[in-house]
């Protein structure tokens, strides 16, 4: 039937061009004409089927003459497929050098590149983003304050009208002249303002107070913490004639170098920090310790990112149901949780569902928390015998099931033990008897085992060279 149909289409085309010649200069003939020509858009922005125009050479999407500033450090990593949007200098009101970018790549991806790339060029990074690579990375090197904000979103091709999922990434910092004449800055609100400082009172302040005749001296940022200039001068408490004579020199270390904290929040017992005196005798709480903890690690090991402890962010689920993402203390306690320094539930330890911040901490709880940070690996198994015939501790049956591994870890310390440093010889561990600061700072004045280890004194040696 094929054969008969096709003189039937052929003298159907006969009649249309015969029409289309007859008419050529109708208006019929050229609007048919027009239908039938090329797109001109597709002339001018050839597309190939199957490849989308986003997927073209950035440079040939973007303006081309936005351009770097010519200060722009070369230790700040940029990242390759990303394509300069927008540059903004530093002004007279803001410090800060900001940059936009723009990329196809995921913000996983991206920021898999700058954590790598930050721990590899010696950056301490202070805050870095979620597990997704969504948020803020922080970091602090030499003089330079540098912060890579990474955020997902949608942008849409003006020339095809199609969505395309893209990320966007805001890189800024605060030029080398401007940290050694003012106060630097390690964070940048989301109303892109410049924070100041945390002073005493602010969550974030860790540190004692500075003297009045030290302000104009620059503050230094360790993992999310700003704490005051790491010098003796500027930090020198004036009760120590109260603590034993041998602990004064640990706690003159620790407090140069900015670890030594008072209450986050504006209370009465804040006026300890503003007479500059130091409470030897006075018995510490649980959140205080997590923070001298943290600080005290993160100071001792201010070159070796790998070696710190990161603190939470306020997204963070909280691991404890009395310490809340709005405590000013979560940062540090779900941080140590999130390490598994402290029994949690993300530990395995479903009974520890409360932190208990405001109790005081006690002998058995110091030694918990600090020996992980001393031996770098798992604590040894342990039973109330091993630690009757190596300390000899006549209370030993006190002690807390799971504080008998450190404490027999300790013993494996030689004289570098945390125990024999605060308590000298004893006989009675006494687990349960609250610990005071001077204690605390005592015994966060060492981290490591016996023959490998830093103290307070060495890292403030190596910050002074």
């Amino acid at each position: 039937m094929l054969p008969a149909k096709r003189p039937a289409v052929f003298l159907s085309l006969a009649v249309l061009f015969t029409s289309l010649t007859a008419c050529a200069n109708t208006p019929v003939a050229k609007n048919l004409e027009e239908s039938l020509a090329a797109d001109p858009r597709l002339q001018n922005n050839p597309v190939v089927f199957g490849e989308s125009q986003t997927n073209q050479p950035q440079a040939q999407q973007n303006d081309s003459t936005v351009q770097l500033p010519a200060d722009f450090p070369k230790d700040i990593p940029l990242y390759s497929n990303a394509k300069l949007q927008e540059a903004k200098p530093a002004s007279d009101s803001e410090n800060k050098v900001s940059t936009r970018w723009l990329s196809s790549d995921p913000s996983n991806l991206i920021a898999s590149f700058y954590r790598s790339q930050l721990q590899t060029n010696n950056w301490q990074i202070s805050q870095q983003p979620t597990d997704d690579g969504v948020g803020v990375f922080e970091a602090r090197r030499d003089n330079s304050l540098l912060k890579v904000s990474i955020q997902p979103q949608s942008v849409t091709n003006a020339t095809l009208n199609q969505p395309q999922t893209a990320t966007e990434l805001l890189i800024e910092y605060v030029p080398n002249s401007s940290t050694t004449t003012a106060q630097p800055t390690a964070s940048i609100n989301p109303n892109n303002t410049r924070n100041d400082v945390p002073q005493a009172g602010d969550p974030q302040f860790i540190g004692p107070v500075q003297p009045a005749n030290s302000a104009s001296q620059p503050a230094t940022t360790t993992n999310n913490q700003t704490t005051a200039t790491p010098t003796r001068e500027s930090q020198t408490f004036n009760d120590l004639n109260k603590a034993p004579q041998e602990w004064r020199q640990h706690i003159q270390d620790l407090a140069a170098l900015g670890v030594l904290s008072i209450e986050p929040k504006t209370t009465k017992s804040n006026s300890a920090a503003t007479t500059n005196q130091f409470e030897p005798g006075k018995i510490i709480t649980r959140r205080e310790y997590a923070r001298w903890l943290i600080a005290a690690n993160n100071a001792m090991y201010g070159s070796n990112p790998a070696k710190q402890i990161r603190l939470a962010s306020e997204s963070t689920q909280p691991a404890f149901t009395d310490v809340s993402s709005k405590d000013p203390d979560f940062p540090a306690i779900q941080g140590l949780a999130e390490a598994g320094l402290i029994p949690s539930p993300l530990s395995g330890d479903s009974v520890a569902v409360l932190f208990r911040p405001d109790a005081p901490l006690t002998r058995e709880a110091l030694l918990l928390w600090k020996l992980p940070l001393d031996t770098r690996q798992a604590l040894p198994s342990a039973n109330l015998d091993a630690v009757k015939q190596t300390w000899g501790f006549q209370d030993a049956a006190r002690i807390d099931s799971k504080a008998l591994r450190a404490v027999l870890a300790d013993f494996q310390n030689g004289e570098q033990s945390n125990i024999r440093r605060v308590f000298g010889y004893t006989t009675l561990f006494q687990p349960k008897k609250p610990v005071t600061r001077a204690e605390a700072a005592t015994v966060l004045w060492y981290f490591g085992t016996q023959g490998e280890g830093v103290s307070a004194a060495d890292a403030l040696k190596l910050k002074q060279s």
